[in-house]
C-alpha cells in the first residue's frame, strides 16, 4: 500500500470509530403519550412517563433533588455499578 492509501485508509478508518462511537451515546428526546402525558425517551430501557402536573412539581423539585443526591453521594450508584 503506498503512504496514500495507509492514510485514506486510517481517515476511513477514524470516521467510522466517531460514528460507533456517536451511535453508544443515547439521546433523550421528549413525546406526547397517547394518554397526553409526557414521556421521556433515553433515560432508560423504558421511557420516564408523567402528566405535566407531575412534572412540573418534579421540576419545581430540582434544587432539593439536588440537595438529596448530594448529601447521599455515598449511597447512591451510577448507572452501570455493581
Amino acid at each position: 500500500m503506498s503512504d496514500e492509501d495507509v492514510k485514506a485508509e486510517l481517515e476511513r478508518l477514524r470516521a467510522e470509530n466517531e460514528q460507533l462511537k456517536k451511535k453508544g451515546e443515547r439521546t433523550t428526546s421528549l413525546k406526547v403519550s397517547e394518554k397526553g402525558g409526557v414521556s421521556v425517551y433515553g433515560m432508560g430501557r423504558f421511557p420516564v412517563t408523567l402528566y405535566k402536573e407531575q412534572w412540573l412539581k418534579l421540576l419545581a423539585m430540582a434544587d432539593e433533588i439536588r440537595a438529596f443526591i448530594k448529601d447521599n453521594e455515598g449511597k447512591l450508584k451510577s448507572k452501570g455499578e455493581e
